[in-house]
């Protein structure tokens, strides 16, 4: 699981990303508004944790960026204020959680396994990426007008890609949220539904699946 934590507090953010990866996490940290920004642009996440009086940009505005854009991704905010109104803010805005400093860094943990559950859960909407809708709730995917007809792991892997349109994920993170964490077999078999995926979405304009050397695959819409 990839979090992306936007923190200017050195001991603290470095505190933080030793109790998350102790906890299995893979985090990625920014130490100003501007590069947290660029991080969440550039890069895939399963969350965001932002601080609010950030250097550069408050946390306020690189959430609505990061909303502007379209992003799903779940963001929960780390703030010294802990007034109610600052809670409504950063909600209104877009914030899916809000804990006030000093907090306990197991509890952020624990916070973060439930937002990313609550984004995977089967019941989330209907996914678009140009002409393509997946809906996770009902099993089902189409392209334009045309169902296509996928497996159960095929979908996964289809949804987890929807999730993170324009963004490159790795094999690594594909076989950790498609497959299972704990998974041993060999890496290449995400190629083959990758294989497969291609194969069902054709080559009319649509959608595809670029291989990025070196880096992992991304979903993006295909030009005319």
């Amino acid at each position: 699981m990839r979090v992306l934590l936007v923190e200017d507090e050195r001991p603290l953010a470095s505190a933080v990303r030793r109790t998350l990866e102790a906890e299995g996490f893979s985090v990625v940290l920014a130490g100003d508004g501007v590069d947290g920004d660029w991080q969440a642009r550039e890069q895939a996440f399963d969350v965001i944790v932002l601080d609010v009086m950030l250097p550069g940009m408050s946390g306020y505005d690189v959430c609505r960026r990061v909303r502007a854009r379209g992003d799903a991704t779940p963001i929960l905010f780390l703030t010294a204020k802990d007034g109610e109104y600052d809670e409504a803010d950063a909600l209104d805005i877009g914030a899916d959680d809000f804990m006030s400093k000093p907090f306990s860094p197991v509890v952020l943990a624990a916070r973060l396994r439930a937002l990313t559950r609550r984004r995977y859960r089967g019941t989330e909407a209907v996914i678009r990426v140009g002409p393509l809708r997946v809906d996770p709730a009902h099993q089902r995917t189409w392209l334009g007008e045309k169902e296509l007809h996928v497996t159960a792991r095929e979908l996964a892997l289809l949804v987890y890609l929807a999730h993170r349109a324009e963004h490159v994920v790795s094999k690594a993170e594909i076989l950790e949220h498609v497959w299972d964490p704990a998974f041993e077999g060999d890496a290449n078999v995400v190629e083959v539904y990758v294989g497969r995926l291609r194969r069902k979405l054709g080559v009319s304009p649509g959608v595809d699946i670029l291989t990025v050397r070196g880096l992992g695959y991304r979903l993006v819409r295909r030009r005319r």
